[in-house]
């Protein structure tokens, strides 16, 4: 209850103090301070005795440091408890085996070289068309398992050439 009550109060003087310093003006607000002709005023810009609006100013800034302080004082000692601790279930642990991944043997060398043989070959047989490898075993997660041409797409110009 008390928490709600300084938090309405906090927010009620913030914009008390937003509103009473936006409605001040500046120390060179008048016309010869547009020109740069503030010679009336010296060097520290006194004013004379202080308006209402700076009184009014003073007074919420005071009260919205004090809020601020309150709030945050209620705050760490509400956090002495821990969500966990209200928790009425034990936490259960995790298992710490990692899930079954077929095992794909890596291409030899001449695996490859008999594949990169057989791409060079169908792209020579149409220079239009993309092919892509197939893979050695089972596709990884998220990859295509098939070689099938791309009808439509070509191949990538040589940056370094121009047309």
């Amino acid at each position: 209850m008390v928490v709600a009550l300084i938090t309405v109060l906090h927010v009620i003087v913030c914009v008390i103090l937003i509103l009473v310093v936006l409605l001040q003006s500046g120390k060179s607000a008048d016309l010869a301070g547009a020109f740069g002709g503030a010679s009336t005023q010296t060097a520290f810009g006194s004013r004379g005795p202080a308006s209402f609006l700076s009184k009014l100013t003073s007074v919420a800034a005071v009260l919205f440091m004090g809020t601020c302080v309150t709030l945050s004082v209620i705050g760490i000692r509400s956090e002495k408890e821990s969500i966990l601790d209200s928790t009425k279930e034990a936490a259960k642990p995790v298992s710490s085996a990692p899930a079954a991944q077929p095992q794909t043997p890596a291409p030899t060398p001449d695996q490859i070289k008999k594949m990169q043989e057989e791409i060079e070959s169908k792209q020579k047989q149409s220079p239009g068309v993309t092919i892509f490898p197939i893979p050695a075993g089972p596709a990884p997660a998220g990859k295509a398992s098939d070689t099938k041409p791309v009808p439509g797409k070509e191949k990538p110009s040589d940056p370094k050439k121009k047309p």
